[in-house]
């Protein structure tokens, strides 16, 4: 019930770069004082300290090597001098508070120390302090890992809410049962590895230092204050967590007002102006899922393209496009790599929309733009991964939007049934392939059922849509985002991954509690989104192209007694 503090203990011309290394890291390194140089005592945390004794056991640092243990470090005194403490918060602070919300502690219960692991994902640097994060993990029960998360997000002073749930190797830890500070903790079935930030954080900084002399606690030994666990930082939402994928396992975290704007921005999106009884396809929360998963991404494909007007040159319609140039500019100004790939026949006509949209503003820089042909049986693996190898995907997440998905059969079919298989190279296959691939996760966005990726809910296009039995798409995603119109889903998703970069517990979570907020970036991030100006803009852009809409009459369609064009704009403002 009292809380717990780390201990660094370096040469007073350290002190300040210290001090401003926790700030920049103040997950791992929450800074509960600082003393002066030569002083042993910390009044604000212990009455009656000396910091020489008060922790179990020490580690003594040399030029960036540890070189032993201590039970005392009076032997040090004259040194000591002319050095500064820094106490750190510590996880083992808000144990009292996950077992008070019924969450089991497994080092508690297997009576050891802590799991502690060095990650490969690296702090904000203040030289000389440079060093990867430092995580303890404790196993919890998957069904209590929301209860977790709300019990020590509300204590910062003890590292706050965990940074990673699931797999290690998204770390870069690669062996739970080989810990590089503390003991193995066991799994229970059911448990969920989850990772907090840890404080011996600072003793990877020391040794990044190389300082001449310097001291820590030794893992595990903490300085005990003597302050209770009842002073809670407030926090800005409650947080709720997601899964975003079974292999590797990996949750997210956001916060309940955000992800309660991006389940209005689905329901804003599932209106049926067709009346095609898009509404059986619908599936709560995959635009909040799908979000999730594309912020996570580091590097997203996007596919677009539905040769509806087969007897046409170009036979493109103008859902698609749009929506896909919408989440690539959020994705740009979110700074992800991304790129497009379409049809050889397209690639010209792609390519002047992509050159024509930069010249306009609506996209920051052009888009790679690719092509992909099936020659040989792991074309599809060549092509999402450097040299084949699964262990190195090129891209975290696949997006197709209004893009023309393969049928039961093996077919491509429009609307009306009309096989279109000869306009329609198999970019299929990428998608059936990112299934096979660790850590790729794909989003389909449709608004018929025959679209790629919506073969998740292809019983119940057969069930409701027209024609459904025959142009059901049979290639699945992980997740399906329904909309009226592609387009709107594509609009949903650009608002999505704002709402989720503008949550400061998603924030937090995505770069691990380390570095700063990136909410000084709001004003990009805003400016990238869709706008009414920038679809009037890209649809005439297409017009000039010969681009035709895939929507028969939309013009003289009413929605709400609005005509279509109107909805359009109308739905483009409602989803901002």
């Amino acid at each position: 019930g009292y809380k717990q503090a780390n201990v660094v203990i370096l040469h007073k011309s350290l002190a300040d770069d210290f001090e401003k290394f926790c700030h920049a890291n103040d997950g791992p390194l929450p800074l509960l004082y600082r003393s002066q140089p030569g002083d042993w005592k910390c009044p604000s945390l212990s009455s009656d300290s000396d910091i020489r004794t008060d922790c179990l056991q020490y580690r003594v640092y040399e030029h960036g090597a540890c070189t032993g243990s201590l039970k005392s470090l009076k032997e040090y005194s004259e040194q000591l001098k002319d050095m500064v403490t820094f106490y750190l918060g510590c996880s083992f602070s808000f144990e009292k508070a996950v077992q008070n919300a019924g969450i089991p502690v497994r080092n508690v219960e297997q009576k050891c120390n802590v799991s502690m692991y060095k990650t490969a994902v690296p702090c904000y640097s203040v030289s000389p302090f440079c060093c990867n994060l430092v995580v303890s993990m404790r196993p919890v029960p998957e069904s209590k890992l929301e209860a977790a998360v709300l019990a020590t997000s509300e204590l910062k002073e003890a590292h706050g809410a965990p940074i990673h749930m699931g797999d290690p190797g998204l770390l870069g830890i690669q062996d739970l049962s080989k810990p590089d500070y503390g003991d193995p903790v066991h799994l229970h079935p059911g448990d969920i590895p989850v990772f907090w930030a840890c404080g011996v954080t600072g003793a990877e900084a020391v040794m990044s230092s190389r300082a001449p002399l310097a001291f820590t606690h030794s893992p595990g030994c903490m300085f005990i204050t003597d302050l209770k666990n009842n002073n809670v930082k407030s926090l800005r939402g409650v947080p709720q967590v997601h899964c975003i994928s079974q292999d590797p396992l990996h949750f997210s975290v956001v916060s309940a007002e955000a992800a309660q704007k991006i389940r209005t921005l689905e329901t804003l999106i599932g209106i049926d102006p067709g009346d095609r009884g898009i509404i059986h396809l619908q599936r709560q929360d995959e635009l909040l899922k799908a979000s999730l998963a594309i912020s996570h991404a580091r590097s997203v494909l996007i596919t677009a393209g539905f040769p509806t007007h087969f007897t046409y040159e170009p036979p493109e319609e103008n859902d698609g496009p749009p929506g896909a140039l919408a989440i690539a500019a959020i994705l740009q100004a979110l700074e992800k790599e991304v790129a497009i790939v379409t049809d050889r026949r397209a690639m010209d006509l792609n390519k002047k929309i992509i050159e024509e949209a930069v010249q306009l503003g609506i996209l920051k820089k052009p888009i790679p733009l690719l092509s992909y042909q099936r020659e040989s049986a792991d074309s599809a693996l060549m092509f999402l991964c450097d040299n084949g190898n699964s262990g190195r995907p090129r891209y975290d997440h696949l997006i197709a939007i209004e893009r023309a998905g393969m049928a039961a059969d093996g077919n491509y079919y429009n609307a009306r049934k009309v096989n279109i298989k000869h306009l329609v190279d198999p970019i299929d296959d990428l998608f059936l392939t990112a299934q096979t691939i660790p850590g790729v996760t794909t989003t389909g966005v449709g608004d018929g059922g025959n679209e790629l990726g919506m073969g998740k809910v292809k019983d119940a296009v057969k069930k409701h849509i027209r024609n459904g039995d025959v142009i059901a798409c049979d290639v699945e995603a992980d997740f399906t985002v329904v909309a009226g119109v592609s387009n709107w889903g594509g609009y949903a998703i650009a608002c999505a991954l704002y709402v989720l970069h503008t949550c400061e517990i998603h924030d937090r979570y995505l770069r691990k509690a380390v570095g700063f907020p990136q909410l000084s970036k709001k004003m990009d991030w805003l400016s990238a989104l869709p706008s009414v100006s920038k679809e009037e803009k890209l649809l005439k852009i297409l017009v000039r192209h010969g681009v035709r809409s895939g929507k028969t009459a939309s013009l003289e369609m009413e929605v709400d007694g609005l005509p279509f064009y109107n909805t359009h704009s109308l739905m483009i403002e409602q989803l901002l």
